[in-house]
């Protein structure tokens, strides 16, 4: 038994304790749930390791540390051991990701050993919604894009991904991993998209998904068909999908600079409640 405050990598046999913790904010935690409610917590299949913060012998905070590090339900003290078990360890993530609060804080103990980092994007608002817009109606050509369709939606997944990462993903393996997510989620139905002549004028995905909530990502419309209200109608159409099949909880979080996206989906009935914060390397 741990008494004392402590931190250790999880085990599998640690589970329930874990999804008991991502369960206090479902919405928040829908990534990294999703993650571990399909893989377990065994490193190999998690991509990573997670670890756990004690006090009194109980689990009372998370940081999951493999391509992200993405601290879940930390306060100061829980930040403050996740930021020395993250500095003796050595940056292995490509970025740092979650509630702005303790994202801020785990990033102000680090940078002094591992920045610069390449990019900070401090406020990034946290959107939810549990319903369909009545006045908006969903795009009828939005669809789930098939698996023998990989060649149609891949190049939309790059030019978005290079887009808001400022990176291309197919540098460093090639775009191996990358693609391997695209096929992941078009062969989960998860993947979305209008396509005309061929090619893909507005796609998303839902990139991460629970029985309490889902996330959508990867908003994108093709810059030669953008200002046409596409994101609004394709959203929707999205929105209808999640909720009917996925979810009852939908969220998805946008650059605070993005002003367009953060209009188009209120339109679609999305309100802010919170703030995530990323840091990009």
């Amino acid at each position: 038994m741990l008494t004392t405050t402590t931190t250790k990598v999880l085990e599998p046999g640690d589970i329930e304790a874990a999804l008991d913790v991502l369960d206090r904010d479902p919405v928040a935690n829908a990534f990294v749930a999703a993650r571990v409610q399909v893989a377990g917590l065994d490193p190999w299949r998690l991509g990573g390791e997670m670890w756990g913060w004690y006090s009194g012998g109980r689990l009372e905070s998370l940081c999951y540390a493999g391509a992200n590090l993405v601290p879940i339900c930390a306060g100061p003290e829980a930040v403050r051991a996740f930021a020395d078990r993250a500095r003796r360890a050595g940056r292995r993530c490509s970025s740092i990701v979650g509630p702005a609060e303790a994202t801020s804080a785990l990033w102000s103990l680090l940078e002094p050993h591992w920045g610069p980092a390449r990019e900070v994007r401090a406020h990034q608002p946290l959107m939810v919604t549990r319903s369909m817009p009545a006045d908006i109606e969903a795009d009828p050509l939005v669809r789930r894009i098939r698996k023998d369709e990989m060649e149609v939606i891949m190049p939309a997944c790059v030019a978005m991904f290079t887009e808001e990462v400022g990176v291309s993903p197919l540098a460093g393996d090639g775009g191996l991993l990358y693609q391997a997510r695209v096929a992941e989620l078009v062969g989960s139905g998860r993947s979305f998209a209008r396509i005309e002549d061929g090619r893909v004028v507005f796609k998303a995905e839902i990139g991460a998904a629970t029985p309490r909530a889902c996330q959508i990502q990867g908003v994108w419309v093709a810059p030669e068909h953008r200002g046409r209200g596409l994101s609004v109608t394709g959203m929707a159409a999205v929105l209808r999908y999640a909720l009917a099949e996925v979810s009852p909880v939908v969220s998805l979080y946008v650059n605070d600079y993005n002003t367009a996206a953060r209009a188009a989906y209120r339109r679609v009935g999305f309100e802010e409640t919170g703030a995530f914060m990323s840091v990009l390397f």
